[in-house]
């Protein structure tokens, strides 16, 4: 019997996520059974219920409902999960929810197998303090970076990040008008800013020279922030299209055990969005 497997959210027509595990299964020339399932906005678990009444084996979670996901398998989960306080995939077994987050190890093997850049001994600087930041940090300073700055726009909430993190290594937290003249190897924009064409508030001259620049959207030609990284003569530039497929690829691993392929599945998707 084919095995069923959704991506849950609202909205979630949007989702790229049944096209990639279904390449990712074709690939490997197994059934599978992938879907998008729109839950109500007060309807989570109840739609969960009915998924897993329905002999579903696992959903990525994706927005506005990570954090319920992350309650829902309080009982089984991961360390990177259980760090985040987000969850993105639950599993189903033997009458218990199991949730991971798999955010972050797709942000570092974009960043370390297919983009060939080692985060190891790199000064990092990371925007944003949401979820999306909370997803990848514990991975990021498991890289062994020499040092991880964080900054946001409230720095209450990023001084909170870093105290949330500090069993794992330093985070050093500032203001966006503190990095003037300061450099990094590696900076990764977290925020939402990019979703709406914003830019965050970096005084100039900041990603030049910059090794690697990474923006967790992603989206057809440069976002803004790749942009103005261009613009400031930043090294590589990368947008996220990279870190949703391979944080599905951990998603599919931990599901079927196997890891899959994930070059072709990002080659095919760049070209079904472009």
């Amino acid at each position: 019997m084919t095995q069923r497997y959704a991506v849950i959210g609202n909205p979630i027509a949007h989702s790229q996520s049944p096209y990639i595990h279904l390449e990712f299964a074709r690939l490997q020339g197994v059934p599978l059974a992938y879907e998008r399932l729109l839950a109500p906005l007060d309807g989570f678990a109840a739609s969960v219920r009915d998924f897993v009444a329905g002999g579903g084996h696992g959903l990525n979670v994706t927005l506005p409902f990570k954090l319920e996901a992350h309650e829902l398998a309080r009982q089984h989960l991961t360390e990177r999960a259980r760090a985040a306080g987000a969850v993105n995939t639950l599993t189903f077994r033997d009458g218990e929810v199991h949730g991971d987050n798999t955010d972050g190890i797709g942000l570092t093997r974009d960043i370390t197998v297919n983009l060939d850049v080692a985060i190891a001994g790199k000064n990092v600087l990371v925007l944003g303090a949401g979820g999306a930041v909370r997803g990848v940090l514990l991975p990021l300073l498991e890289q062994k970076p020499a040092s991880v700055t964080l900054v946001n726009r409230t720095l209450d909430k990023a001084q909170q990040v870093a105290a949330d993190f500090a069993g794992w290594g330093r985070i050093e937290v500032c203001a966006y008008e503190q990095l003037a003249g300061r450099h990094f190897d590696i900076v990764i924009n977290g925020t939402s800013a990019g979703l709406s064409g914003a830019l965050p508030p970096l005084p100039d001259g900041v990603l030049t020279d910059s090794e690697l620049v990474y923006d967790m959207v992603y989206g057809k030609g440069l976002t803004p922030f790749l942009a103005r990284a261009q613009a400031e003569r930043a090294g590589m530039l990368s947008d996220g299209l990279g870190m949703l497929v391979e944080q599905a690829a951990e998603s599919y691993r931990i599901w079927h055990g196997v890891q899959p392929e994930t070059r072709p599945v990002m080659n095919s998707l760049r070209d079904l969005l472009a």
